[in-house]
C-alpha cells in the first residue's frame, strides 16, 4: 500500500527516513523466514561452503542460465562479482550444489544489488529459504534454514526476474559443516510434466517479498499448482465476524498523501464493508511492536479531525454493519516479528490498540516481509485474546501468493483457521504466469483471475480469497483495470461467465469479493470503484 508523498504507487507510506524504491519493492528488513537486509562489511566466513562464492576471476563452481560473467566493477569485495542479465524468459539464475549434513542448521547470505535479486536454497528437506531485494547499492540478503533427516545436498541459486536489468551477486557464503557425501552436479531447474502442490516456483511482482526457484514464463509452462481445485460451493465463510458473505475493503489513508482526498473516517464510501486504517507504527526500541495514533497532518488538513472524533467515527461505522480494522504494514512499515519475543511483542501491543480504539481486527500489509511461523503464532494469540469476532484480512503483494513455497501464502495457510480473506495486490506486478502456467500481463481480467486460480489450488477456500486493485490509475504504477473489469472477474471466478481467454477450471461462488487502494483515491476517481464494484459484490448470490 502507498503512503508516499504525490507517488502513484502500491500501498505506500510517506513517514520515515526509508529512501524511495519501486512501486511495492521491499525496504529494510525481509522477516519471511528470518530473512534480514544488513548494514555494513561482510567477508567470506569461516568454513563457507560455496565454492568461488565472490566470483573472483570466473563463473567456476556455478551453473549459470542466459547472460552472466564475472566482472571486476562494481564489486562488494575482492576481484570479482557476477553480472547476470535476465531475458523476456529467463531469470538468469546461477545455482551450485552443495553437500551437506541432516538435522543440521546453516546459514545462507550474500551481497547483492539491482532489481529483483533473490537468494535461496532448494532441497533442504525442511523449509527452503529464500529472500530478496530490489536495491541500487550493495545489501545483504541472509537466511537461516535447518536441513532434513535425509540431506545430503542443497542447491543454492541466485536469479533475477524476467526482463528486468541486470543485477549483481558477491561473497556468497554458506555456512555450517560440509557434507559427507559426493553431490551431484549443478543443473538447470526443468519443469516436470506433474507438479505437485508444493512446488517452490516463484515469480515476481514489485513486493511481500519472498521467493524460492523461478517458474519457466512461458506459454505452455506447467502450472505450480495442482490441476484439480476443490470448490467450495457451499461455504459461507466465517459466520463469526458478522460480515455478509461477499464484502468490500477500502484502506483508509491516516495521513495526508499530498495528492488525493483527504477522509474523515465517517466520510469513507458506505458501500465498504471492511475499512482498514492505515497503517499502525512500529516501536522502534521493541522488535515487533506497534502502535497508533491519529497522523497530526491529517487532523490538520481536515480542519482539526480529533481523536475523539475518530473514535466516535469507529463506533459510528460499527453501528453502521462495518468492520474497522487496523492496518499493519505498508511500504515502510518496518514491522518484523522474527522470534517469540517479537510475536509476544506483536500480539501485547495490537490487543492493546485494538482494546483502545475499539478496532475488529488486524490486516496484514508487511511489505518487507513476512515470517509466517512467528507472524502465525502471534495472530492465534491475538484472536484468542480478541475473541470469535476478530477480523483477519491480508494485503500481499502477487509475489507473496504465487506459490504455497512463498512465505507470505504460508502464513495465509498456518492461519487458515481464522483467516478472514486475503485480497493480494493485483497490481504493480508485470507478466505473471497464472495457474495453468499461462503468462498473464497485469491489468487484464486473466491476469486476476488467474492468479486467484492459483491461490484456490494452492489451499485457500474462495471464501478467503479477494481480489485486490488500486481505485485509479493514479493509486498504483501499473495494473489498474477498470471497476468494470472487476465485476467481470468476480462473475467468471463465481459463475464461469463473462471470462477472458483464461476460464478457471471449476466455478467459486463463495469467492469473497474485492478490495482496492484506496477509500481516498476512489473518492479522487469520482467514487468509481465503490459505486461500480460495491453494488455487484453485494448483489452476489
Amino acid at each position: 500500500m502507498a503512503r508516499t508523498l504525490n507517488r502513484p504507487a502500491s500501498h505506500k507510506r510517506r513517514r520515515g527516513p526509508v529512501p524511495a524504491l519501486a512501486a511495492g519493492a521491499t525496504a529494510l528488513a525481509l522477516a519471511g523466514t528470518g530473512l534480514a537486509l544488513f548494514a555494513g562489511g561482510a567477508n567470506a566466513a569461516a568454513g563457507n561452503l560455496v565454492a568461488n562464492g565472490g566470483f573472483d576471476g570466473s563463473l567456476g563452481g556455478w551453473t549459470c542460465t542466459g547472460s552472466a560473467s564475472a566482472v571486476t566493477t562494481p564489486v562488494h569485495s575482492g576481484s570479482g562479482a557476477l553480472q547476470a542479465t535476465p531475458g523476456a524468459a529467463d531469470t538468469a539464475e546461477c545455482t551450485q550444489t552443495i553437500s551437506v549434513l541432516p538435522n543440521t542448521s546453516y546459514t545462507l547470505s550474500a551481497w547483492v544489488q539491482g532489481p529483483y535479486v533473490y537468494l535461496g536454497a532448494r532441497g533442504t528437506g525442511g523449509t527452503d529459504p529464500s529472500s530478496w531485494s530490489n536495491q541500487n547499492s550493495w545489501n545483504q540478503l541472509s537466511s537461516t534454514f535447518t536441513t532434513g533427516a535425509s540431506a545430503r545436498s542443497v542447491t543454492v541459486y541466485l536469479h533475477g526476474w524476467y526482463g528486468q536489468s541486470a543485477y549483481l551477486a558477491d561473497d556468497v557464503v554458506l555456512s555450517g559443516p560440509g557434507g559427507t557425501s559426493t553431490p551431484s552436479p549443478t543443473a538447470t531447474p526443468t519443469v516436470t510434466p506433474t507438479p505437485t502442490p508444493t512446488a517452490t516456483a516463484t515469480p515476481t511482482a514489485t513486493t511481500t517479498p519472498t521467493a524460492t526457484a523461478t517458474p519457466t514464463p512461458t506459454a505452455t509452462a506447467t502450472p505450480t499448482q495442482t490441476a484439480t481445485p476443490t470448490p467450495t460451493a457451499t461455504s459461507t465463510g466465517n459466520p463469526t465476524t458478522g460480515l455478509p458473505k461477499h464484502v468490500v475493503t477500502g484502506y483508509w489513508h491516516n495521513f495526508d498523501n499530498k495528492g488525493n482526498n483527504l477522509q474523515k473516517l465517517s466520510d469513507v464510501q458506505s458501500a465498504y464493508d471492511i475499512i482498514a486504517v492505515s497503517f499502525a507504527d512500529s516501536v522502534a526500541s521493541r522488535p515487533g511492536a506497534i502502535t497508533f495514533k491519529l497522523d497530526a497532518e491529517l487532523s490538520a488538513g481536515l480542519g482539526g479531525y480529533t481523536d475523539a472524533q475518530f473514535r466516535a467515527d469507529v463506533k459510528a461505522k460499527q453501528a453502521a454493519g462495518k468492520k474497522v480494522i487496523l492496518s499493519i504494514g505498508g511500504q515502510n512499515g518496518a514491522i518484523s516479528v522474527n522470534d517469540a519475543a517479537a510475536a509476544q511483542a506483536f500480539t501485547d501491543t495490537a490487543y492493546a490498540v485494538i482494546k483502545d480504539y475499539g478496532f475488529d481486527g488486524i490486516d496484514i500489509d508487511l511489505e518487507n516481509g513476512v515470517n509466517p511461523t512467528q507472524m502465525g503464532n502471534a495472530l492465534h494469540s491475538l484472536q484468542s485474546k480478541v475473541g470469535s469476532g476478530f477480523v483477519l484480512t491480508m494485503a500481499p503483494e502477487t509475489i507473496g501468493m504465487y506459490s504455497t513455497a512463498g512465505a507470505y501464502f504460508q502464513l495465509a495457510l498456518n492461519t487458515k483457521d481464522i483467516l478472514t480473506v486475503v485480497n493480494t495486490q493485483f497490481y504493480n506486478s508485470g507478466g505473471m504466469n497464472g495457474c495453468d502456467g499461462k503468462v498473464y500481463t497485469q491489468g487484464t481480467i486473466d491476469f486476476i483471475t488467474s492468479q486467484v486460480c492459483t491461490q484456490i489450488q494452492g489451499g485457500l477456500r474462495p471464501d478467503q480469497v479477494g481480489i485486490g486493485v488500486p481505485a485509479s490509475s493514479k493509486a498504483a504504477g501499473g495494473g489498474y483495470v477498470a471497476p468494470s473489469v472487476v465485476n467481470n472477474a468476480l462473475d467468471c471466478l463465481a459463475t464461469g461467465k463473462n471470462c477472458g481467454s483464461f476460464v478457471p477450471p471449476a466455478k467459486w461462488p463463495t469467492i469473497r469479493g474485492a478490495m482496492t487502494w484506496s477509500t481516498n483515491w476512489d473518492s479522487v476517481n469520482g467514487n468509481s470503484f465503490s459505486n461500480t464494484v460495491g453494488p455487484f459484490v453485494h448483489q452476489m448470490p
